[in-house]
């Protein structure tokens, strides 16, 4: 059963194999989230490159992008043939291009065609159907509205939803401003736990350090933190311990590198720019001694595409 009490959100040029791959070497038990993948590009596109991952990564989440419901369950089914744990309905995006495919946060208002997304992906394979949302969009956010969303798309089938905590404005607002305008009102997903205690509530948006996933743990069931673990990675390194309970060692930051190193080169090997991966790893050190000039570091390594690698020489040479 997949463990939702942490895990890292789906960003799009973010998350991608290579950045899941060294985030699990710092947690063995955040849950890890795919870029979303259209329902297109998996049923016309490269969708060998599109969704092959590492065996390490497990438990890891695919997220789809759609609104069609038979395309959905042909979708969830080849995330199965691919090993994936966990299928995620993205019902919050807010961008002009996933509003012109008719999805994302503007299926809110229709809950009954989630609702038969979530159904026929349900009937088509055993592993788990979440729903990623919002709390509302435009003038369409009353806890009512919400309520109604939740109770036609649990009915469903679906039992674990993700809630970022902000209404989302689908004219007027980027995709950037729509996760930092929106006032946060972590309220309401506690008050969705509240009222629906036999469903699974994980909280998103504006989560920023460990003090605040416990806190928000109290009265929800799990935290999905985004762009801050991208940019503080090593923030994971306590997840285990202090969230999840692991009693093991915390690895070290020097640790990760060798480890990755080896990743990192076997992927150079196949053809994978350096840039691509190293970017994940630029905010390793952040609030550490010289961790300016390690981003300096590798942000050379990345305009010298060519030359060798060593992470740890680089480390030293902070």
């Amino acid at each position: 059963m997949v463990n939702h009490r942490f895990a890292i959100a789906p960003m799009l040029d973010w998350t991608d194999q290579h950045c899941r791959y060294f985030l699990r070497l710092i947690s063995r038990f955040t849950l890890l989230y795919t870029e979303m993948v259209t329902v297109g590009a998996i049923l016309h596109g490269p969708r060998e490159r599109l969704l092959q991952f590492h065996p390490a990564e497990h438990p890891v989440v695919l997220q789809l992008g759609g609104s069609e419901p038979g395309k959905l369950a042909e979708c969830a089914k080849i995330a199965v043939d691919y090993g994936y744990d966990e299928v995620n309905l993205n019902v919050g995006c807010p961008s002009d291009r996933v509003q012109s495919g008719r999805f994302g946060a503007c299926l809110m208002v229709e809950p009954e065609l989630v609702a038969e997304c979530v159904a026929a992906m349900g009937k088509a394979v055993t592993i788990p159907i979440t729903v990623k949302t919002r709390i509302g969009i435009d003038e369409r956010d009353s806890y009512e509205e919400l309520v109604n969303f939740i109770e036609k798309v649990s009915n469903a089938g679906c039992k674990t939803f993700i809630i970022h905590a902000r209404k989302a404005w689908l004219k007027g607002l980027s995709p950037k401003e729509n996760r930092e305008i929106p006032p946060l009102r972590y309220e309401t997903v506690y008050q969705l736990k509240q009222d629906f205690p036999q469903l699974e509530f994980v909280l998103n948006g504006g989560v920023t350090d460990l003090a605040q996933i416990k806190q928000h743990l109290l009265q929800a069931d799990g935290v999905m933190v985004g762009r801050a673990a991208y940019h503080n990675p090593y923030l994971l390194a306590q997840v285990d311990h202090e969230i999840f309970g692991y009693k093991g060692s915390i690895p070290t930051r020097e640790d990760i590198l060798a480890k990755y190193q080896y990743y990192l080169e076997r992927q150079r090997s196949q053809g994978v720019p350096v840039s691509v991966l190293l970017r994940p790893i630029m905010g390793l050190y952040l609030g550490q001694p010289g961790a300016r000039l390690w981003r300096r570091s590798l942000s050379e390594q990345i305009a010298t595409p060519n030359a060798h690698v060593n992470l740890l020489k680089l480390k030293n040479e902070r």
